[in-house]
Order: C-alpha cells, then sequence, then structure tokens
C-alpha cells in the first residue's frame, strides 16, 4: 500500500457498517478505510446516526462519528468539515444517491467515489415528486460540479453511465470490488437443489418478483428450495406472499445471518440468484462465487460487472428469471463448468487490490494538489 503524502483522511458517507441498513457500499468503504488505518493513515469516518449505536466509536482502526439523521447529517457534516478543515488533509466523499457537494466547499484534495447511478431506483425509494427530485439532482443539478473531480466506480458499466452523464472520461476510473477471503468452497453442496438471495428486503431489491420466478422455477424443479436473506421493509409482504403461495416448505426468509452462517449456505446453494433492479456491483454474487456458487441474476449494469454473462454465471430480464433458473439447475454440467469458472475469477477480485486503487487516486489529487500550490 502506497504513502498517500498525508496522514489524516475523512471520509463522508450516508451510513456506516454497523448499521441496519448497511449494504454493499458500506462493506467497501469498511474494507479501505481498514486497511489504510492498518497502513497507518489516520481515518474519520462522518456518517449518520444509526439507533442503538454510540455517537463516537472505534472500528477496525478507524474512528466512527454518527450525527444527524438519514438528511440532516448531509448540511450537519459539511459545517462540521468546514470548522474542522485544518484537522484533516485530504477528503473522500461516498456519493449515495444524495451528493455531499464537495466540489463546492471542500479545498482540500479529495476522490468522489460513486457505486452506482440510481436512476429507476427513486421512484422505488421516493415517493413520486421527492423521486423526481432526486433524480433531476442526479442527473443534471449534481454533474455539472464533478466533472472535474477524480470520481471512482466499481464497474466499468457504472463509468459508462457517468460517462453519458457529463463526467470527463480522463476523472472517471472503475476499481473493482473485493471479495473477501473468507469466503471459500465447502465440502459439499445441499442434497436439494438450493437457491439463495441475499440483500436488505425492500422495493428495488425486487425479492417480491423473485418469488413470482421462483413459482415458475419450482413447475419444472419441484424440489427447490429457496432461501432469501436479508431484512428490511419488504418483510410483510414477502410473509404474505409466501402464505398466499402456500410455500413455507420450501421458502426461507432467514433475516440477517452471521458472516459464518452466510458463508455456510452459499457454500451448501447451488446458485445465488438476484432479482435486483439496480446495483454498482452485486456484491453478494461475487461472494457467493467465492465459495463456488455461481448466479443467475437480472441484466443490470452491476450485475454485468459482477458476473461474466456465460461464464461464471447467467443473466437474463427478470421476466426470463424462473425458467432460467430452472435450466441451469437441471443441467449440472453446465452448473459445474459456471461454478468453476465463478470461483477462479472470484480468487483475483481482492479487498487488498481495491483499497490500494482507491488509495493510489486519492494519492495522485494530493501530488496535483501539491504541484499547483508548490
Amino acid at each position: 500500500m502506497i504513502a498517500v503524502g498525508c496522514g489524516r483522511v475523512h471520509v463522508l458517507g450516508w451510513r456506516d457498517l454497523d448499521d441496519d441498513d448497511a449494504g454493499g457500499s458500506e462493506v467497501h468503504a469498511d474494507n479501505f478505510m481498514s486497511r489504510w488505518a492498518a497502513a497507518g493513515l489516520e481515518i474519520t469516518h462522518r456518517t449518520s446516526y444509526a439507533k442503538g449505536l454510540p455517537v463516537s466509536a472505534q472500528r477496525n482502526g478507524y474512528r466512527v462519528v454518527r450525527r444527524g439523521s438519514r438528511y440532516s447529517v448531509f448540511p450537519r457534516a459539511v459545517v462540521s468539515e468546514l470548522r474542522l478543515h485544518r484537522q484533516y488533509d485530504a477528503l473522500v466523499e461516498l456519493w449515495n444517491g444524495v451528493p455531499w457537494l464537495s466540489p463546492l466547499w471542500c479545498r482540500k484534495p479529495r476522490v468522489t467515489f460513486l457505486h452506482h447511478v440510481h436512476g429507476p431506483m427513486w421512484d422505488q425509494m421516493l415517493p413520486k415528486p421527492f423521486a423526481f427530485v432526486g433524480r433531476t439532482v442526479e442527473a443534471h443539478l449534481a454533474p455539472p460540479f464533478y466533472r472535474r473531480t477524480m470520481t471512482l466506480t466499481p464497474s466499468e458499466a457504472t463509468r459508462a453511465e457517468l460517462l453519458q452523464l457529463g463526467f470527463r472520461p480522463d476523472r472517471v476510473i472503475a476499481i473493482n470490488n473485493g471479495v473477501d477471503a473468507g469466503f471459500q468452497p465447502g465440502e459439499q453442496k445441499a442434497p436439494l437443489p438450493t437457491v439463495v438471495s441475499v440483500g436488505r428486503l425492500a422495493p428495488v431489491k425486487r425479492q417480491d418478483h423473485l418469488i413470482g420466478e421462483a413459482l415458475i422455477a419450482k413447475r419444472r424443479v419441484p424440489e427447490l428450495q429457496l432461501v432469501i436473506v436479508g431484512d428490511g421493509p419488504l418483510r410483510p409482504e414477502l410473509e404474505t406472499l409466501i402464505a398466499r403461495h402456500h410455500a413455507h416448505d420450501w421458502i426461507t426468509l432467514t433475516g440477517k445471518l452471521s458472516p459464518h452462517d452466510l458463508v455456510a449456505l452459499y457454500q451448501r446453494s447451488w446458485l445465488v440468484v438476484s432479482a435486483s433492479l439496480a446495483e454498482g456491483w452485486g456484491l453478494t454474487l461475487t461472494e457467493a462465487a467465492g465459495c463456488g456458487t455461481p448466479a443467475v441474476a437480472t441484466d443490470i449494469n452491476g450485475h454485468r460487472s459482477s458476473v461474466i454473462d456465460g461464464t461464471t454465471g447467467v443473466l437474463v430480464p427478470l421476466e426470463q428469471l424462473g425458467e432460467t433458473i430452472a435450466d441451469v439447475l437441471l443441467d449440472a454440467p453446465r452448473r459445474q463448468a459456471l461454478a468453476e469458472a465463478a470461483l477462479a475469477r472470484a480468487r483475483t477480485l481482492t479487498w487488498e487490490a481495491s483499497a490500494r486503487g482507491v488509495l493510489q487516486a486519492l494519492h495522485s489529487e494530493v501530488m496535483a494538489k501539491s504541484r499547483r500550490t508548490g
């Protein structure tokens, strides 16, 4: 890991890893911050308050400061950063839907990490008038301020979307996510064809549609078992849907699982599936790949980066998900070939390389700033 040329880095993020709503973005942030801290940098992660968590804490070698609600965290953090500008040397902005607008107020070396363009997700996340505002800010109002900012993203697909929004090609870099070394193959698969889906139970993940597609697959694969991992606002609807189809004997909602239990489930499963509407990467798909489990998922930008279609998994439109799940479950040689390729690729994806890539980008901004002011 290179020396960044400055010792104190602040990271602005909407949520942090201990938040009940944490997802792939928070996993990514923890992985690079913990590695930077281990390399000797002083890291402060500023984020929103979450019920039951302390306002300030230490985690994995870096400091976490939680102040403000999901919405007030943005102005509160900006005011604090302006007041404390002498206490840090560089800034990382994690743009998760709502930008921190750091180009307008931060004069320190900085980079922005944007996991994905939300686009159609806004209609799933917010009521119609607010969804329109979110789309407008993301696609039209904010980009002009960021076009000169070094912007990082986990996938070439998202990079292409940012270029379509007017970001400069020389200022957008794709840096692959990693796969934790703990995701390793197990000794054997479950005796029954088991399919797992992991993610927050929310409209954008479309687990309700996944259940509908699993019902289609069940017609051809009578022993199919579907395990849905995660929690969230969609859970009551999913429970009702399962009851309506009398599917309690083969569809399981586990809630959140411990890391150990999640790895064990990936290892036993025949397939990992996702019906998601939008992703920045599809982290659960590469985690499962690390356990030798291939993917069948919706053909969206984020999934195109985490799955090599036809090689490490299969990407299809939502309405073809059920039939494709059945196709792959019933074709053992094809499934084995996909599994082997998925595992081979997962072993090339490391969080060390990802953290180094983000740090190199920040280091380049530090050096550029030094040349301008030197």
